[in-house]
Protein backbone atom coordinates (compact mmCIF):
# COMPACT_ATOMS: atom_id res chain seq x y z
CA UNK A 1 0.00 0.00 0.00
CA UNK A 2 2.85 2.44 0.85
CA UNK A 3 4.29 1.67 -2.34
CA UNK A 4 0.43 2.45 -4.47
CA UNK A 5 0.41 5.63 -2.12
CA UNK A 6 3.94 6.92 -3.33
CA UNK A 7 3.10 6.51 -6.90
CA UNK A 8 2.55 10.07 -7.32
CA UNK A 9 6.42 10.56 -6.53
CA UNK A 10 7.26 8.19 -9.54
CA UNK A 11 5.17 10.05 -11.63
CA UNK A 12 7.16 13.33 -10.96
CA UNK A 13 10.38 11.64 -10.51
CA UNK A 14 9.49 10.51 -14.24
CA UNK A 15 8.58 13.56 -15.75
CA UNK A 16 12.13 15.89 -14.42
CA UNK A 17 13.38 12.73 -16.73
CA UNK A 18 11.36 13.36 -19.49
CA UNK A 19 11.55 17.48 -19.08
CA UNK A 20 14.94 17.74 -18.84
CA UNK A 21 15.58 14.97 -21.77
CA UNK A 22 17.80 12.56 -19.89
CA UNK A 23 16.78 9.65 -21.41
CA UNK A 24 17.66 11.19 -24.61
CA UNK A 25 21.18 12.16 -23.43
CA UNK A 26 21.55 8.29 -22.91
CA UNK A 27 20.83 7.44 -26.26
CA UNK A 28 24.16 6.80 -27.60
CA UNK A 29 25.15 5.38 -24.39
CA UNK A 30 25.90 5.30 -20.53
CA UNK A 31 27.03 8.88 -19.26
CA UNK A 32 28.05 9.83 -16.14
CA UNK A 33 25.89 11.59 -13.59
CA UNK A 34 28.02 14.66 -13.61
CA UNK A 35 27.95 14.81 -17.65
CA UNK A 36 24.31 13.94 -17.66
CA UNK A 37 23.83 17.16 -15.19
CA UNK A 38 25.69 19.16 -17.33
CA UNK A 39 23.95 18.26 -20.73
CA UNK A 40 20.37 18.93 -18.93
CA UNK A 41 21.49 21.74 -16.76
CA UNK A 42 20.70 20.05 -13.83
CA UNK A 43 22.10 19.94 -10.43
CA UNK A 44 24.41 16.65 -10.32
CA UNK A 45 23.37 16.07 -6.59
CA UNK A 46 19.50 16.30 -7.05
CA UNK A 47 19.41 14.47 -10.73
CA UNK A 48 22.00 11.33 -9.42
CA UNK A 49 19.36 10.90 -6.37
CA UNK A 50 16.39 11.22 -8.71
CA UNK A 51 18.18 8.20 -11.34
CA UNK A 52 18.67 6.23 -8.06
CA UNK A 53 15.39 6.37 -7.10
CA UNK A 54 13.97 5.18 -10.39
CA UNK A 55 16.75 2.94 -11.26
CA UNK A 56 15.20 -0.01 -9.45
CA UNK A 57 11.71 0.85 -11.16
CA UNK A 58 13.79 -0.56 -14.46
CA UNK A 59 14.05 2.61 -15.91
CA UNK A 60 17.92 3.09 -15.61
CA UNK A 61 20.71 0.76 -14.88
CA UNK A 62 24.25 1.82 -13.45
CA UNK A 63 27.75 0.10 -14.97
CA UNK A 64 30.97 1.27 -13.44
CA UNK A 65 29.60 4.68 -12.20
CA UNK A 66 27.63 5.69 -15.30
CA UNK A 67 23.77 5.68 -16.28
CA UNK A 68 22.81 3.16 -18.92
CA UNK A 69 18.86 3.68 -20.16
CA UNK A 70 16.84 0.34 -20.46
CA UNK A 71 14.29 -0.08 -22.73
CA UNK A 72 11.46 0.81 -20.70
CA UNK A 73 13.45 4.12 -20.00
CA UNK A 74 13.91 4.72 -23.92
CA UNK A 75 10.50 5.54 -24.14
CA UNK A 76 10.75 9.16 -22.42
CA UNK A 77 13.45 9.98 -25.14
CA UNK A 78 12.97 11.48 -28.68
CA UNK A 79 13.74 9.30 -31.53
CA UNK A 80 12.24 5.46 -30.13
CA UNK A 81 8.89 4.78 -32.24
CA UNK A 82 7.10 4.39 -28.50
CA UNK A 83 8.03 7.11 -27.20
CA UNK A 84 5.97 8.45 -24.64
CA UNK A 85 7.97 11.98 -23.84
CA UNK A 86 5.61 14.19 -24.80
CA UNK A 87 2.72 12.10 -23.11
CA UNK A 88 4.78 12.51 -19.32
CA UNK A 89 5.07 16.29 -19.98
CA UNK A 90 1.66 16.87 -21.01
CA UNK A 91 0.12 14.67 -18.40
CA UNK A 92 2.11 16.42 -15.59
CA UNK A 93 1.55 19.89 -16.62
CA UNK A 94 -1.97 19.42 -16.72
CA UNK A 95 -3.28 16.60 -15.07
CA UNK A 96 -1.52 16.47 -12.20
CA UNK A 97 -3.09 19.14 -10.35
CA UNK A 98 -6.19 18.94 -11.50
CA UNK A 99 -6.75 15.47 -9.95
CA UNK A 100 -6.47 16.53 -6.67
CA UNK A 101 -10.26 17.02 -7.42
CA UNK A 102 -10.96 13.57 -7.38
CA UNK A 103 -12.74 13.87 -3.96
CA UNK A 104 -14.96 16.88 -5.01
CA UNK A 105 -15.83 14.23 -7.84
CA UNK A 106 -16.42 11.11 -5.86
CA UNK A 107 -18.91 13.38 -3.17
CA UNK A 108 -20.55 15.49 -6.08
CA UNK A 109 -20.57 13.47 -9.28
CA UNK A 110 -19.32 17.11 -10.86
CA UNK A 111 -15.92 17.25 -13.07
CA UNK A 112 -12.98 18.03 -10.46
CA UNK A 113 -11.10 19.85 -12.77
CA UNK A 114 -13.80 22.40 -13.24
CA UNK A 115 -13.22 22.81 -9.44
CA UNK A 116 -9.28 23.30 -9.34
CA UNK A 117 -8.84 25.27 -12.16
CA UNK A 118 -12.35 27.38 -12.37
CA UNK A 119 -13.25 26.16 -16.33
CA UNK A 120 -13.38 23.31 -17.91
CA UNK A 121 -10.21 21.81 -18.78
CA UNK A 122 -9.95 22.25 -22.78
CA UNK A 123 -10.44 26.09 -21.73
CA UNK A 124 -7.78 26.16 -19.89
CA UNK A 125 -4.91 24.28 -21.88
CA UNK A 126 -6.67 26.27 -25.06
CA UNK A 127 -5.58 29.34 -23.53
CA UNK A 128 -1.71 28.33 -23.10
CA UNK A 129 -0.22 28.02 -26.85
CA UNK A 130 2.48 26.13 -25.17
CA UNK A 131 -0.11 23.58 -23.52
CA UNK A 132 -2.13 23.39 -26.55
CA UNK A 133 1.68 22.38 -28.34
CA UNK A 134 2.26 19.61 -25.73
CA UNK A 135 -1.35 18.58 -25.96
CA UNK A 136 -0.85 17.72 -29.38
CA UNK A 137 2.41 16.35 -29.25
CA UNK A 138 0.95 13.82 -26.73
CA UNK A 139 -1.54 12.78 -28.95
CA UNK A 140 0.40 12.39 -31.57
CA UNK A 141 2.72 10.31 -29.87
CA UNK A 142 0.23 8.58 -27.31
CA UNK A 143 -2.10 7.56 -29.80
CA UNK A 144 0.68 6.04 -31.91
CA UNK A 145 1.53 3.84 -29.40
CA UNK A 146 -2.21 3.11 -28.42
CA UNK A 147 -2.83 2.72 -31.92
CA UNK A 148 -0.52 -0.72 -31.75
CA UNK A 149 -1.07 -2.35 -35.44
CA UNK A 150 -4.44 -1.09 -35.85
CA UNK A 151 -3.91 0.66 -39.31
CA UNK A 152 -2.56 -2.46 -40.49
CA UNK A 153 -5.48 -4.65 -39.95
CA UNK A 154 -8.64 -2.09 -40.88
CA UNK A 155 -9.41 -0.51 -43.54
CA UNK A 156 -11.07 2.55 -43.70
CA UNK A 157 -14.28 2.51 -45.43
CA UNK A 158 -14.48 3.60 -49.11
CA UNK A 159 -15.25 6.89 -49.64
CA UNK A 160 -13.42 10.11 -51.75
CA UNK A 161 -13.02 12.75 -48.81
CA UNK A 162 -12.18 11.99 -45.00
CA UNK A 163 -12.70 14.58 -42.24
CA UNK A 164 -11.14 13.85 -39.29
CA UNK A 165 -12.87 15.40 -36.89
CA UNK A 166 -11.23 16.81 -33.45
CA UNK A 167 -8.14 15.67 -35.49
CA UNK A 168 -5.26 18.06 -33.40
CA UNK A 169 -2.28 18.81 -35.59
CA UNK A 170 -3.57 16.15 -38.50
CA UNK A 171 -1.08 13.44 -38.13
CA UNK A 172 -3.93 10.86 -38.25
CA UNK A 173 -5.16 12.31 -41.42
CA UNK A 174 -1.45 12.42 -42.76
CA UNK A 175 -0.89 8.63 -42.43
CA UNK A 176 -4.17 7.27 -43.64
CA UNK A 177 -3.65 9.47 -46.73
CA UNK A 178 -0.61 8.36 -47.27
CA UNK A 179 -1.65 4.67 -47.37
CA UNK A 180 -4.67 5.65 -49.70
CA UNK A 181 -3.35 8.25 -52.45
CA UNK A 182 -6.41 8.23 -54.01
CA UNK A 183 -8.47 9.82 -51.41
CA UNK A 184 -8.78 13.71 -50.08
CA UNK A 185 -9.00 14.99 -46.22
CA UNK A 186 -10.03 17.55 -44.12
CA UNK A 187 -8.82 18.49 -40.57
CA UNK A 188 -11.04 19.63 -37.90
CA UNK A 189 -10.69 21.57 -34.79
CA UNK A 190 -11.41 23.79 -32.21
CA UNK A 191 -8.50 26.99 -33.50
CA UNK A 192 -5.66 27.20 -31.39
CA UNK A 193 -5.63 23.13 -31.56
CA UNK A 194 -5.54 23.03 -35.46
CA UNK A 195 -3.19 25.54 -35.97
CA UNK A 196 -0.55 23.42 -36.12
CA UNK A 197 -2.16 20.70 -38.71
CA UNK A 198 -0.69 22.89 -42.02
CA UNK A 199 2.97 22.36 -41.67
CA UNK A 200 2.01 18.55 -40.44
CA UNK A 201 0.22 18.04 -43.94
CA UNK A 202 3.00 19.82 -46.25
CA UNK A 203 5.68 17.94 -44.33
CA UNK A 204 3.34 14.86 -45.80
CA UNK A 205 3.00 16.25 -49.06
CA UNK A 206 -0.64 16.10 -48.57
CA UNK A 207 -0.96 20.07 -48.72
CA UNK A 208 -2.72 19.31 -52.33
CA UNK A 209 -4.94 16.61 -51.49
CA UNK A 210 -5.75 18.26 -47.57
CA UNK A 211 -7.47 21.04 -45.85
CA UNK A 212 -7.45 22.78 -42.80
CA UNK A 213 -11.08 24.10 -41.19
CA UNK A 214 -10.99 25.30 -37.94
CA UNK A 215 -14.56 25.29 -35.76
CA UNK A 216 -16.58 24.23 -32.78
CA UNK A 217 -18.11 20.65 -33.28
CA UNK A 218 -20.78 21.60 -31.02
CA UNK A 219 -21.37 24.37 -33.78
CA UNK A 220 -21.57 22.62 -37.32
CA UNK A 221 -19.21 19.89 -39.44
CA UNK A 222 -17.99 20.20 -42.76
CA UNK A 223 -19.78 17.72 -45.41
CA UNK A 224 -17.81 14.44 -45.80
CA UNK A 225 -17.63 10.29 -46.86
CA UNK A 226 -16.30 9.61 -44.12
CA UNK A 227 -15.89 10.89 -40.31
CA UNK A 228 -13.33 9.86 -38.86
CA UNK A 229 -12.98 10.78 -35.09
CA UNK A 230 -9.96 9.47 -32.68
CA UNK A 231 -10.33 9.55 -28.55
CA UNK A 232 -12.62 12.14 -28.97
CA UNK A 233 -15.90 10.95 -27.73
CA UNK A 234 -14.72 9.74 -24.64
CA UNK A 235 -13.88 12.55 -23.52
CA UNK A 236 -17.65 13.59 -23.51
CA UNK A 237 -20.65 12.54 -21.53
CA UNK A 238 -23.34 10.91 -23.29
CA UNK A 239 -25.75 14.41 -23.87
CA UNK A 240 -22.84 16.16 -25.33
CA UNK A 241 -21.42 13.06 -27.57
CA UNK A 242 -24.98 12.51 -28.81
CA UNK A 243 -24.84 16.05 -29.60
CA UNK A 244 -21.60 16.01 -31.79
CA UNK A 245 -22.91 12.81 -33.34
CA UNK A 246 -26.18 14.50 -34.57
CA UNK A 247 -24.28 17.20 -35.93
CA UNK A 248 -22.20 15.00 -38.12
CA UNK A 249 -25.19 12.92 -38.89
CA UNK A 250 -26.57 16.44 -40.30
CA UNK A 251 -23.35 17.28 -42.06
CA UNK A 252 -22.44 14.18 -43.72
CA UNK A 253 -23.01 13.14 -47.00
CA UNK A 254 -26.00 10.28 -48.60
CA UNK A 255 -24.50 6.73 -47.06
CA UNK A 256 -21.87 8.40 -44.78
CA UNK A 257 -19.77 6.29 -42.84
CA UNK A 258 -18.46 6.67 -39.15
CA UNK A 259 -15.15 5.30 -37.58
CA UNK A 260 -15.13 6.10 -33.75
CA UNK A 261 -11.32 5.08 -32.72
CA UNK A 262 -11.54 4.37 -29.12
CA UNK A 263 -10.85 2.00 -26.19
CA UNK A 264 -14.15 -0.57 -25.52
CA UNK A 265 -14.26 -0.99 -22.04
CA UNK A 266 -14.09 -4.70 -21.07
CA UNK A 267 -16.89 -5.98 -18.63
CA UNK A 268 -14.97 -8.17 -16.38
CA UNK A 269 -12.81 -7.61 -13.10
CA UNK A 270 -9.42 -8.08 -15.34
CA UNK A 271 -6.79 -4.87 -15.59
CA UNK A 272 -7.25 -3.38 -18.24
CA UNK A 273 -5.59 0.07 -19.60
CA UNK A 274 -9.17 1.68 -20.30
CA UNK A 275 -10.13 1.49 -16.78
CA UNK A 276 -7.45 3.63 -15.64
CA UNK A 277 -8.46 6.34 -18.80
CA UNK A 278 -11.59 6.00 -17.57
CA UNK A 279 -10.87 7.74 -13.90
CA UNK A 280 -9.18 10.53 -15.97
CA UNK A 281 -12.07 10.80 -17.61
CA UNK A 282 -14.41 11.03 -14.84
CA UNK A 283 -11.73 13.77 -13.04
CA UNK A 284 -10.95 16.20 -15.55
CA UNK A 285 -13.40 15.97 -18.58
CA UNK A 286 -16.97 14.52 -17.23
CA UNK A 287 -16.34 11.99 -19.98
CA UNK A 288 -16.44 8.43 -19.79
CA UNK A 289 -15.14 5.08 -21.52
CA UNK A 290 -17.68 2.49 -22.92
CA UNK A 291 -18.38 -1.08 -23.44
CA UNK A 292 -19.40 -2.37 -26.75
CA UNK A 293 -23.29 -2.47 -25.64
CA UNK A 294 -22.62 1.27 -24.48
CA UNK A 295 -20.85 2.08 -27.64
CA UNK A 296 -23.40 0.77 -29.79
CA UNK A 297 -26.52 2.48 -27.43
CA UNK A 298 -24.76 6.06 -27.95
CA UNK A 299 -24.00 5.61 -31.75
CA UNK A 300 -28.33 4.80 -32.03
CA UNK A 301 -28.97 7.73 -30.17
CA UNK A 302 -26.72 9.62 -32.28
CA UNK A 303 -28.55 8.33 -35.36
CA UNK A 304 -26.08 5.51 -36.81
CA UNK A 305 -25.43 2.25 -36.27
CA UNK A 306 -22.82 0.18 -35.33
CA UNK A 307 -21.66 -2.34 -37.79
CA UNK A 308 -18.66 -3.90 -36.25
CA UNK A 309 -15.87 -3.24 -33.98
CA UNK A 310 -12.10 -4.12 -34.80
CA UNK A 311 -8.93 -4.34 -32.47
CA UNK A 312 -5.19 -4.72 -33.13
CA UNK A 313 -2.65 -5.15 -31.17
CA UNK A 314 -3.26 -1.98 -29.10
CA UNK A 315 -5.60 -0.88 -26.90
CA UNK A 316 -7.41 1.46 -29.14
CA UNK A 317 -10.37 -0.24 -31.40
CA UNK A 318 -12.17 0.94 -34.18
CA UNK A 319 -15.59 1.05 -34.05
CA UNK A 320 -17.45 1.27 -37.76
CA UNK A 321 -20.81 2.60 -37.84
CA UNK A 322 -23.50 3.76 -40.64
CA UNK A 323 -25.47 6.40 -41.02
CA UNK A 324 -29.06 5.05 -40.74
Amino acid sequence: MRQLLAGFEVSQALYVIAELGVATELLDGPRSVEDLAKATNADRDALGRIIRFLTPLGVFRTLDGRVEVTDLGRTLADGPVHSLRAAARYLMETHYVPFSGLLHTARTGKTGANEILGKPFFDWVTESPRLSGLQNAAMAGGGRVSLGDLLDVYQIPAGQTIADIGGADGWLLAELLTRAPERKGIVFDLPNIVAGASEVLTAAGLDKRASVVAGDFFDSIPTADVYLMSVVLHDWDDAAAVRILRNIAKAAAPGARLVLMEMVMPEDDGAHFTKTIDLVMLTLFGGRERTQAEWRRLLADGGFRLDRVVSGSGVISAIEATLS
